[in-house]
């Protein structure tokens, strides 16, 4: 079995018996909080794990050159303890996506209904007083802050096998720097959604890579690889080089991610075809589109996208609109441009060649995935 399968296994195990303790620990306060983990269980099983691979093989890569000296008790503990740093952030990845899919309104999550939908069938299901759709956003609220809460713990007890105090400082202050910047992208998405119609079209493309930057390509790539570096002790070059690589890397991510969103196979991404004309998200893709198409046009595009009832002809019009634009098509040439850049930073970078090598299969799976 490869050394990435087995550090997958070891991920879903540690996230399993973290979330049976904690079942185990509701279910004394009381049985009504059982739908609270199995929820956050049920999110936790499989995905892609770019975030905990991207952390482990930079704290591969960077083991070879780093001054910090270890035994081989020291070694092992370490070992161990990239595993609960890594399920720290699959942890706090599957709270942000219970968080963004009640932002976007989205229903399904992986195919299967996201949380809020689930705390709303709950509702409906008991015959309980209100509103179902005020249960789900309650609920999903709820579970959401406790997974982040979760992945802290999750986190801080990975570190207490840190080899020196200065590497746990260094690990701590990129976890908080992540956090800070994925709310702040998250907040500037929704922003742009409502306030995009009053601000000058010229500058969306700029507004959109903003979001990009924070909400994603920091967050998703950059932030884990240096987590998993900084516990190996890499050098302040090494980790300059790991965002050179890291930030074009993740913008390229969120790009694809763009377009499979309005272009995607629903049998692929386990979304709904056009899923974010529907969501009225104000993506490169869209702001490209955007400042391309005259004043009566983009009207009609705004007011479209503003519509959560598309029709299956609206959407095909939006995306026959988006395609005649050239958007799509600069939107791949970006990719390419991004994925180059960040491949020859990767080159660079001197570190175990072992890891380079699967950091740059990781890095060409980011770019050319389906979903």
């Amino acid at each position: 079995m490869s050394e990435t399968k087995v550090l997958l296994g070891l991920i879903q195990d540690h996230l399993d018996e973290f979330c049976i303790a904690r079942k185990s620990d509701f279910e004394q306060i009381s049985p009504d909080l059982i739908p609270v983990v199995d929820y956050t269980r049920d999110l936790l099983q499989g995905g892609k794990r770019f975030r905990a691979l991207f952390a482990y093989w930079s704290w591969v890569g960077a083991l070879a050159g780093s001054d910090v000296r270890q035994n081989e008790a020291q070694r092992e503990a370490s070992a161990e303890a990239i595993v609960g740093i890594t399920a720290a952030l699959e942890m706090f990845h599957a709270a942000a996506l219970v968080h963004d899919d009640l932002l976007d309104q989205s229903d399904t999550r992986r195919g299967a209904p996201s949380v809020h939908k689930r705390f709303e069938s709950l509702h409906s299901a008991s015959g309980w007083a209100g509103s179902p759709e005020r249960f789900g956003v309650a609920g999903s609220v709820l579970v959401g802050d406790l997974m982040l809460g979760w992945s802290s713990e999750i986190f801080g007890n990975a570190l207490l096998q840190a080899p020196e105090a200065q590497v746990e400082t260094a690990c701590r202050n990129e976890f908080s720097k992540m956090r800070v910047e994925v709310m702040a992208g998250q907040y500037l998405d929704v922003l742009e959604e409502n306030a995009a119609n009053t601000r000058p079209v010229d500058e969306a493309v700029g507004r959109a890579n903003r979001v990009i930057l924070y909400k994603t390509a920091k967050y998703s790539i950059e932030a884990p690889m240096l987590i998993g570096a900084a516990f190996a002790g890499a050098s302040p070059s090494l980790l300059r080089g790991l965002s050179a690589f890291g930030i074009p890397l993740g913008m390229a991510f969120q790009l694809r991610d763009d377009i499979l969103g309005v272009f995607g196979d629903p049998a692929i991404t386990g979304k709904p075809a056009g899923d974010d004309l529907r969501e009225g998200k104000r993506t490169v893709l869209v702001a490209l589109t955007r400042e391309s198409l005259t004043s009566s046009v983009g009207a009609i595009f705004d007011e479209m996208l503003s519509s959560r009832a598309l029709t299956s002809e609206q959407i095909a019009f939006l995306q026959q609109t988006i395609v005649g634009s050239g958007a799509l098509a600069k939107t791949e040439r970006m990719i390419e441009e991004l994925a180059d850049e960040s491949l020859n930073s990767l080159e660079s970078l001197e570190i175990d060649e072992r890891a380079k090598h699967e950091l740059r299969e990781l890095a060409l799976k980011v770019i050319n995935r389906q979903a």
